[in-house]
């Protein structure tokens, strides 16, 4: 609230901002002062009274006094800004009861010499200097401290005006303006002027506070934007940079995440005896979460398939493995193919991981199959396999892709549709593996028609030439 003192604000930076703020308050103080300081030098050389020169001497060592004090004060304000510190709500306190004693002893200087007169000298510029101070305040960024200025303002002034009172005769001639109400009236003004300043610092502090949040948070999405930046340099440098070079079959694989990081990832392992694991995975949901399990995931997975063991087995050992390590909510599709290039068989095992699609050229006709299994993290302890075999005949493709594909919708709210993704397959089944990702992309953009991607797009496609 604006009422909140400096200290009550859990925010460095604005503590940092209220000691800028003091510091350029302090900075105009001793600007004014030097010039009052020239101006009294000026005064006091060409003045011809000696009383007025006496006079013009004691207010110059005044505000020389007052200088050196605010230097004083600007030098423990910038040490507290380099070293990054608090200072103590005490400390403000009196500083400000210090700064107000200034124009209030000026005003007894003036009261007690016979140049102006005690009563003359209530209604001196030298008054001013009080109103100077509570505007300044409202750069300390406290509205209970610009209060308190006015406060001490108006005691001083009444305590002046109690003292002349006391000590000296009203003269005749004073006229309406050397009266008791009127000097009263002039401390009122000095209290409500504290209390206006203090609704203005209230005010200020108000939109200093919210800038620095609003730029904190600027702050904190870049850092988050560059993180998350650095995050999917990491994860498509996971990704395989080439295909696998395999006699006689064309391979590719591709990913677009939604955000800047996915839940979505493929791989390829090439074995000794020349076979190719081929794995593509679906993480649920997008994002840093998902694309942190999707790395657990391809570790494992690179680590657990060693084309030496039943593919089944593999797959329950990763299961089990990310059982225990995925967050409650998150699943994992994943669908593994072992290409035998010998035999032109393919071993496939899909945990979730659906539709498995397979173009028959001999039928010109594309085939879609269910997952063999449920996906990774439903339960501990589930048995996958055994695998399918899949004998691939020239012209045969299988491709995996994720339900980015045909889960994006138009502005009608369709479907891209498992329908449309055969069909795409099917017309571009002539074309590198490549190029059949590559149209398969179009051709779904084309029909979302600019509406947002809003899941990730994983595909690989094993063609055999």
């Amino acid at each position: 609230t604006p009422i909140m003192r400096v200290r009550e604000i859990p925010s460095e930076a604005f503590r940092r901002a209220a000691l800028q703020s003091e510091k350029m308050r302090i900075l105009g103080l001793l600007w004014v002062l030097g010039t009052v300081l020239t101006v009294a030098a000026i005064r006091g050389l060409i003045s011809t009274s000696i009383e007025a020169s006496r006079v013009v001497v004691w207010i110059g060592l005044l505000f020389l006094g007052m200088a050196v004090y605010e230097a004083v004060m600007l030098t423990i304000v910038r040490r507290a800004i380099r070293t990054d510190r608090i200072l103590p709500h005490n400390t403000w306190v009196a500083n400000l009861l210090i700064e107000t004693l200034f124009p209030t002893l000026g005003i007894l200087i003036l009261t007690r010499s016979s140049f102006g007169g005690p009563y003359q000298s209530l209604l001196a510029p030298m008054g001013l200097l009080y109103f100077f101070f509570i505007i300044l305040s409202t750069l300390r960024l406290d509205p209970l401290l610009s209060r308190l200025t006015g406060l001490f303002s108006a005691s001083g002034y009444l305590a002046i005006t109690a003292y002349s009172y006391r000590n000296f005769p009203v003269p005749e001639n004073a006229g309406n303006l050397l009266t008791l109400p009127v000097f009263i009236t002039y401390a009122i003004l000095l209290l409500i002027g504290g209390f206006i300043a203090g609704a203005v610092a209230g005010q200020i502090r108000v939109h200093v506070h919210a800038a620095l949040r609003e730029a904190d948070t600027r702050r904190k999405m870049e850092r988050m934007a560059h993180d998350l930046e650095i995050a999917r340099s990491i994860q498509q440098g996971l990704l395989p940079k080439q295909p696998p070079e395999v006699e006689g079959f064309d391979i590719a694989g591709w990913n677009q995440p939604a955000d800047e990081t996915g839940g979505d990832y493929f791989d390829w392992q090439e074995f000794p005896d020349g076979r190719v694991a081929l794995s593509l995975a679906d993480v649920t949901g997008h994002g840093i979460g998902p694309a942190l399990v999707t790395a657990v995931c391809r570790a494992y997975g690179r680590a657990s398939i060693s084309g030496k063991e039943d593919l089944g087995k593999v797959m329950d050992r990763i299961d089990r493995l990310l059982t225990a390590d995925l967050p409650a909510g998150k699943l994992v599709q994943l669908a593994v193919a072992i290409l035998d290039p010998k035999t032109s068989k393919v071993q496939l095992l899909s945990a979730g991981q659906s539709p498995l699609l397979l173009y028959t050229a001999a039928d010109d006709r594309v085939q879609s199959f269910n997952a063999h299994g449920v996906p990774f993290g439903v339960a501990l302890g589930l048995d996958y396999g055994p695998s399918q075999e899949i004998a691939l005949s020239k012209g045969d493709i299988l491709a995996l892709v994720t339900d980015g594909f045909f889960e994006w919708t138009n502005a009608a709210d369709e479907d891209f549709g498992l329908e449309r993704l055969q069909d795409n397959i099917r017309a571009s089944h002539d074309l590198p593996a490549r190029e059949i990702i590559s149209r398969l992309y179009t051709a779904v953009t084309t029909f979302a028609g600019g509406t947002p991607q809003m899941d990730d797009l994983t595909a690989v496609i094993l063609k055999r030439n």
